[in-house]
């Protein structure tokens, strides 16, 4: 029976505002037969979503996300065309372009030459709507990218100062003609104006500048849901609906008291917040955005014998590409000629130029320094090295810590447990308070209290306090060269009480060299290293190519092995000139039956200083010992001491001997090893720490070590290549230096800090906020809450988380 399809795809999404339109969203997409999961993020403004493309479509998607009240984000393209003649050749452009899979909407100037499409870059993209353009008839002149996110988010908060302006230029004064009363002579006729022109100057804010909170309130009505739309709606409507009734029907209702100045002043304090929320949470994702920056738009490509200049979306792989000093490097690819240096800091953490001469690799996105190159592109698009970075940042920030489940659950009962609250407050201070109390008017009294409760609870602070600090963080490790793939590897971070490290390539540079060499009788060491070096000509291992490299080195002509076989935690057997040739360890050498005598007193010096000894042995005869050592990291000595500063227990797991193991773990200041393991046994020694009661982190190769990274509760790969989203592990560390371990750990613990800090912060504001707003000091000080203070309070919450988790930006490793 086959698999069911599957398919996985992102959507951007605006106009979430707190944790209850994050489970608004996630429930109308789960609501979709044959939607598997989705997971929604309000900091990311983002929803990934596993379906059966056999039930639901990706417009099916999108739909629901709509119909809960929610705008899809999109990306757009503009177009430089060649060839329009007249309108008529517009709307040709237009047609073909709205005929797209994934377009969704197409304007075309005839008088600029231009043609802007809206698209779906998940369906489509820019090459193939350029490719729309020239098969209806017309030439692609040049193309300018746009990011929808960065554009969506400053035209939001455009928008947003220009009605909020509106609302402050009413709010003042009708906050100052409020008090006209203490001043005036208190006759009937003069309160009675002063509420008819507060009614008029009260009408714009309630319902031009809060009509952003009745569409919301109206979306979450649909959806059978409450949110904060629902709290400020309900609690500025009934002061306002209540002011204009004792402005319309003043002898009805016996009462000159309004409260326009209390709706029109919530309204601007919470847009206020908002704003300014808003402006905080755009620097949270700055990060990212910097790693999206370095990416140019365009590159110099070479076609003959001129040079074009196309946009960076135009490349292929294969093409000719020239760099001039001071120019970012478009694509990834190798150096043809020339020579220079690049800066890679932003995209690997390392903080030195990096030399490039012709055979180096370089990356896309970062510096070309000094001189001119020539480089071949091998990886363009979304298949570059820094795409890959900016790909899997992405998805970090998708992702939910465990805690934020919690958070969930919480927010799902929030807003309906707070209109339960205001409403038996309300209830009490309006039938059982004024016989209990000194309250002169229970109508105004409990209104007042319904109002405070209902505006100063924030279930915004508790939506955004995770997601946040995990955008910032993540973000911001990305620019430091450590990628943090999921959130809840902040938490286990966090719990770390162990941190083992595979020796070769991790805690040593990974080019070893053969050291030392001891021969038989009758055999001389250029006859060593031939022996040796054709054997391992069939074997990549690093140890391989260390033999080779050194008989290469001395003009020794190696023969090319007739076969070869790796075996497994031994060594290599090849057959060569009709002889077999075994190159290996000791236990190889048992194995065989083949008695090493004075050899092993050779091979335990080699050990002892720190190199990995290994036997050469034909048809049976042992010819030689080849001592073969690998410099230890510069450091590694400062990073271990760095790890048991933060009380880190350290160890090393390595299939080498156990005196070379020692050497290595002397020299970095490590006390506890566990040599010749097996590379299929390493897992299981990670698993033996953990059945132990210890929190393991695994660091080392991201593909070799990948199963005991896997085993471990966090799986750092060091070194990271050109394909980082292959890479095993939790933390992926661009580059090979071991300090980005610290900066790793130090990091996510930072992180996870900020997430526990908001977490606090907000559930603590609301806990002590709402019951003073309920009244709880009236009978002890005579004090109530005002619905305005309670309206600026809720506003600062919110920022105040955001802006906490922002401070991220600020961490230095």
């Amino acid at each position: 029976m086959g698999t069911e399809p599957e398919a996985m795809t992102t959507i951007r999404i605006k106009g979430m505002h707190c944790a209850t339109c994050t489970a608004a969203v996630s429930d109308a997409l789960d609501a979709l037969d044959g939607v598997r999961d989705s997971q929604v993020n309000l900091a990311a403004e983002r929803a990934s979503v596993r379906y059966d493309p056999a039930k639901v479509s990706r417009g099916d998607l999108e739909d629901a996300i709509a119909g809960a009240g929610y705008d899809i984000l999109r990306d757009s393209v503009t177009f430089t065309v060649g060839g329009m003649h007249c309108a008529a050749c517009a709307e040709t452009i237009k047609a073909a372009l709205e005929g797209t899979m994934g377009v969704t909407h197409v304007s075309v100037n005839f008088a600029l030459g231009k043609a802007t499409a809206a698209y779906d870059p998940e369906r489509v993209k820019p090459q193939a709507l350029a490719k729309t353009i020239e098969d209806a008839g017309y030439k692609v002149l040049e193309v300018e990218g746009v990011m929808a996110e960065r554009l969506a988010r400053q035209e939001e908060l455009r928008d947003l100062r220009t009605v909020l302006v509106t609302a402050i230029a009413l709010a003042i004064p009708i906050a100052a003609l409020s008090m006209v009363p203490a001043f005036g002579d208190g006759q009937i006729m003069q309160a009675s104006s002063r509420n008819w022109l507060l009614l008029v100057l009260s009408l714009p804010v309630q319902f031009y500048v809060g009509l952003r909170y009745y569409r919301g309130f109206y979306s979450a009505l649909r959806n059978r849901r409450a949110n904060m739309d629902t709290l400020v709606v309900l609690g500025t409507s009934s002061a306002w609906t209540y002011s204009a009734l004792v402005t319309l029907l003043p002898d009805v209702l016996g009462s000159q008291g309004v409260y326009f100045d209390t709706s029109a002043v919530i309204i601007t304090l919470v847009l206020l917040g908002k704003y300014l929320e808003l402006g905080a949470r755009s620097t949270t994702s700055e990060a990212i955005v910097s790693l999206m920056d370095l990416q140019p738009p365009t590159a110099t490509r070479i076609e003959g014998d001129r040079e074009t200049v196309v946009d960076v979306d135009m490349l292929r792989q294969g093409d000719m590409l020239i760099v001039r000093p001071g120019e970012r490097i478009p694509a990834d690819g190798e150096v043809l000629s020339g020579r220079s240096s690049a800066d890679e800091s932003l995209v690997t953490g390392e903080s030195f130029p990096v030399e490039k001469v012709p055979g180096s690799e370089v990356t896309g996105g970062t510096l070309n320094l000094t001189g001119m190159i020539r480089v071949r592109a091998s990886r363009v698009g979304g298949d570059t090295t820094l795409s890959q970075i900016v790909r899997l940042v992405e998805d970090a920030q998708m992702t939910k810590a465990p805690v934020e489940r919690y958070v969930d659950f919480v927010a799902g009962y929030f807003v309906p447990a707070v209109l339960a609250i205001s409403l038996a407050s309300a209830a009490f201070w309006y039938f059982i308070g004024p016989g209990m109390f000194d309250v002169d008017d229970a109508g105004r009294f409990s209104l007042t209290v319904f109002v405070a409760v209902l505006v100063i609870a924030c279930p915004c602070a508790l939506g955004l306090a995770t997601p946040t600090a995990v955008v910032t963080g993540t973000g911001r490790g990305a620019q430091l060269g450590v990628l943090i793939k999921d959130a809840e590897t902040l938490e286990k971070v966090s719990k770390l009480s162990v941190v083992i490290l595979d020796k070769t390539g991790t805690l040593t540079v990974g080019e070893p060299r053969v050291a030392k060499l001891w021969t038989a009788e009758g055999v001389s060491e250029e006859e060593l290293l031939r022996l040796a070096g054709g054997a391992e000509k069939g074997s990549d291992h690093v140890l391989s190519s260390a033999i080779v490299e050194s008989a290469e080195e001395r003009g020794i002509p190696l023969e090319i092995p007739r076969s070869s076989d790796v075996l497994a935690g031994e060594g290599v057997a090849s057959e060569l000139a009709g002889a077999l040739i075994h190159v290996g360890n000791r236990r190889l050498a048992a194995r065989l039956g083949i008695d090493l005598g004075d050899a092993e007193i050779h091979m335990q010096n080699m050990e002892n200083d720190g190199a990995t000894a290994v036997a050469c042995m034909v048809d049976g005869e042992l010819k030689g010992v080849l001592g073969i050592a690998d410099t230890v990291k510069a450091e590694a000595k400062e990073v271990i001491g760095q790890l048991d500063a933060l009380g880190l227990k350290t160890a090393i797991l390595t299939g080498d001997n156990a005196r070379t193991a020692r050497a290595v773990a002397s020299a970095v200041g490590i006390g506890e090893f566990k040599a010749e393991v097996m590379p299929a046994d390493k897992a299981a020694v990670v698993r033996s720490y953990r059945k132990g009661g210890s929190v393991v982190a695994m660091v080392g190769d991201g593909m070799n070590d990948a199963p005991a990274l896997a085993e471990a509760d966090v799986g750092i790969a060091l070194g990271g290549g050109s394909d980082i989203a292959m890479e095993a592990g939790n933390i992926v560390i661009v580059g090979d230096d071991l300090r980005g371990i610290v900066t790793a750990i130090k990091l996510s613990e930072r992180t996870y800090e900020k997430i526990r800090q908001n977490l606090f912060w907000a559930l603590a504001y609301n806990t002590a906020a709402i019951p003073v707003a309920a009244g709880v000091l009236y009978p002890l000080t005579g004090w109530l809450l005002s619905p305005m203070v309670a309206a600026g309070a809720m506003a600062l919450s919110s920022v105040s988380v955001v802006a906490n988790a922002a401070l991220l930006r600020r961490f230095r490793p």
